[in-house]
């Protein structure tokens, strides 16, 4: 799971890490198992971090 205390900017920085060895074929079966996992977990992290502040936002502007 993303790490405590970690940004969204980190994350993301990860999750892109993941994508480019999986492009450049960098992994064997084992670690490619492994990293699919750590990248639905940043993912939903992302996703979690996103909808967050998109929900702050609205309320931010409902108040104006």
């Amino acid at each position: 799971m993303a790490k405590k205390k970690e940004t969204y900017s980190e994350a993301v920085e990860r999750l892109e890490k993941i994508v480019r060895q999986i492009d450049n074929n960098e992994l064997d079966i084992d670690q490619l198992s492994d990293k699919i996992k750590e990248a639905n977990e940043l993912i939903s992290f992302c996703t979690a971090k996103l909808t967050m502040a998109d929900k702050e936002i609205e309320k931010l502007l409902q108040k104006r």
